[in-house]
């Protein structure tokens, strides 16, 4: 039997789609996170499959708790699983405290990287969030070293506003002020 997040919305961009998980995605999620590369600048080390199917069931319940959370993301034209982005609240020990505000994060296959995918991703996701939601900002954190993250961030709109540390790594936290519709 196949299940599928009863609450996230199917979002469509010129090339990809963002879409609810399902119980199906479990080897591509496991591929990617699995990987080094994705892993690299997000926790330093693989994650088993085991870790990568908590990852889902953790999507899963910020939709139906939270009302946002994780989308597969798809590419329109071979219909492959490549990568996940969305919002989340994580409820991380973190100083300074980034309590309460959406965090957005992304990842995506290393056959992904490079080509505007996480961008063009993450701008249907934040188009998606103003028009529905009523924060003021959302958040995200980047190892220092993940140039390429960086830039995207900055492309979204993310300013840094500090340096920090979290689970003994350097980390910069961003936030984005979001336009109310």
């Amino acid at each position: 039997m196949e299940y599928q997040f009863v609450n996230a919305p199917l979002l469509e961009s010129e090339r990809l789609l963002l879409r609810p998980h399902h119980v199906s995605d479990l080897d591509a999620s496991a591929q990617m996170w699995g990987d080094p590369i994705v892993t690299q600048f997000i926790g330093g080390k693989p994650c088993t499959r085991q870790q990568a199917w908590t990852k889902i069931l953790v999507y899963a319940g910020h939709w139906k708790l939270m009302g946002f959370g994780y989308w597969a993301v798809e590419e329109k034209s071979s219909r492959s699983f490549i990568g996940e982005i969305g919002f989340a609240d994580f409820k991380r020990e973190i100083t300074p405290s980034i309590a309460g505000t959406p965090e957005l994060g992304w990842a995506l296959l290393p056959s992904a990287h490079g080509k505007g995918y996480a961008t063009e991703a993450l701008l249907k996701a934040i188009e998606w969030a103003e028009s529905g939601f009523t924060w003021n900002k959302s958040v995200c954190m980047i190892h220092p070293n993940n140039k390429a993250s960086i830039r995207v961030a900055e492309k979204l709109g993310f300013k840094e506003f500090t340096q920090t540390t979290y689970a003994s790594e350097p980390t910069i936290l961003f936030e984005r002020t979001h336009n109310k519709n």
